[in-house]
This record gives C-alpha cells, structure tokens and sequence, in this order.
C-alpha cells in the first residue's frame, strides 16, 4: 500500500516534467520556423518533415501527459505560498505567448500575402497541425496555472 501511495505521489511531478520537456522541445523546434515566417512574410515557407514531425510528436506528448493528468492524478502543490503561486501563473501566460504569436504571424500576417494558397488537402492538414500545436500549448499553460492555484491556495486539489 505504501508504494502505491509513494506512485501516486510521484505520479503528478513526473506528468508535469514530461509535459515541460515536450513544452520545451516544442518551443525550440518551432522557434526558428517562426523566425523565418516573420522576416519573410508572404513567401511560402518549407516545412522540413523532421520539424513537423518532431513538433507533432511533442504536442502529443503534452497531450497524453495533460488529459492523463486531467482524469487519474490530483494536482500536488510542491509547496504553498501567493508569491510562488503567482510566479507559476505568471509562467502559464508567459508559456502561451509563444503560441499566440505563431498563431498570428501564420494566420494574421502570412496568410493574406501568399500569391496561391496550397492545395485545399495541404491547407487543411496544415490547419489542423497548427491547431493541435496551438491546443497542446493552451492545455500545457491550463495545467501550469492549475498548479499556480494550487500552490496559492494551500490546497492540495485544483
């Protein structure tokens, strides 16, 4: 009984450190695609198949380890305090700024000055990809904000 508990516990800080990681890898795979989509907009960018699919498996990293977390694992605070809850609810805004601004640089600001669009097949599975990269971000910073409240709250449960 005592190792169950001793998994349970552990169970939470290892779904949050997998999701962080796959955040991460997300981040710096995707960092230098926008980079390249902001300094040369309207042009069509190629998208090598080893960087969607790396970003791809990372956004379904952080969403196995979310909705495992959202349905079987309480959040655990490691400690409590409002500075500390507030610093990790500063973070969850913080990770969603990234996403934010691929989203406008692709849709706002690059869309609009394509000369032909792709193929409707292409355009959609591009679509989609961004959504899921964008959805896998929006559940990441929910969990770090979860836990902010957690950790504000004095409460074990968020």
């Amino acid at each position: 009984m005592r190792n169950e508990t001793r998994l349970r516990a552990a169970a939470y800080p290892c779904l949050l450190a997998v999701q962080t990681a796959a955040a991460g890898l997300l981040f710096l795979t995707m960092f230098p695609l926008f980079q390249q989509i902001v300094t040369e907009s309207g042009k069509p960018q190629p998208l090598p198949a080893a960087t969607a699919i790396t970003a791809l498996l990372a956004a379904l990293v952080m969403q196995v380890c979310y909705w495992t977390r959202y349905r079987r694992v309480q959040v655990r605070a490691p400690f409590h305090g409002a500075v500390s809850g507030h610093l990790v609810q500063f973070a969850s805004r913080v990770s969603f700024f990234f996403s934010g601004a691929l989203f406008s640089a692709v849709f706002f600001r690059h869309v609009p000055q394509l000369d032909a669009l792709p193929p409707i097949g292409q355009g959609v599975a591009k679509v989609i990809g961004v959504m899921a990269l964008l959805f896998a971000s929006f559940c990441y910073a929910l969990e770090l904000e979860r836990l902010g409240r957690a950790m504000e709250d004095g409460s074990r449960k968020a």
